[in-house]
């Protein structure tokens, strides 16, 4: 089941996702392997892209698809139990909008619990920044915010192809960087 992944300005990526009540419904199952689809086609199509959030693919459900080392192919239910008290600034890039970066602030580091497709309860305690940012811009997109949502500083906005021209100056402009792209 190929969904593409939706535009910025789509009206779906504003909807607050449900929980997943039933991990073993059909429906679930295939959706799940919607979402592995469409973060294998996006890293070949794009270079880049960690995760990807249900929503974003149209499926109005809390999952995220994932593309990281030890962790499961596809999450659900996420949710962040424990913030740090640390903040940093990091430039935030987007399958829905993947020509632009946007600079923002997250929780240095988060602990995360979420279910796998197992039903197995998950809990990832104190995630490193990599993660724990990836986490957060993803939960965002389950409750319907979007970077531009978190937009922080001056020019908080920057076109991929000037931010690779330019990437040592906007290194200096956040407290996080580089990230995985």
């Amino acid at each position: 089941m190929k969904r593409d992944i939706l535009p910025i300005g789509s009206p779906e990526l504003r909807e607050v996702a449900p929980r997943v009540t039933d991990i073993h419904d059909p429906v679930i199952i295939a959706e799940a392997a919607a979402l592995e689809e469409a973060i294998r086609t996006f890293r070949v199509q794009h270079g880049f892209g960690r995760a990807i959030a249900a929503p974003q693919i149209g499926i109005g459900k809390r999952m995220i698809g994932l593309a990281l080392r030890e962790w499961p192919a596809v999450i659900v239910n996420p949710e962040i139990v424990w913030t740090s008290d640390e903040r940093i600034t990091l430039w935030d890039d987007c399958m829905c909008f993947p020509d632009m970066l946007v600079r923002v602030e997250r929780f240095a580091s988060i602990t995360l619990r979420f279910m796998d497709l197992d039903g197995r309860t998950h809990l990832r305690e104190r995630l490193s920044r990599a993660e724990a940012e990836l986490m957060q811009h993803e939960i965002d997109h389950l409750d319907g915010m979007l970077s531009f949502d978190r937009a922080v500083g001056r020019n908080p906005f920057v076109h991929r192809s000037v931010f690779e021209d330019n990437r040592a100056a906007f290194a200096r402009e956040v407290d996080y960087f580089p990230q995985p792209m």
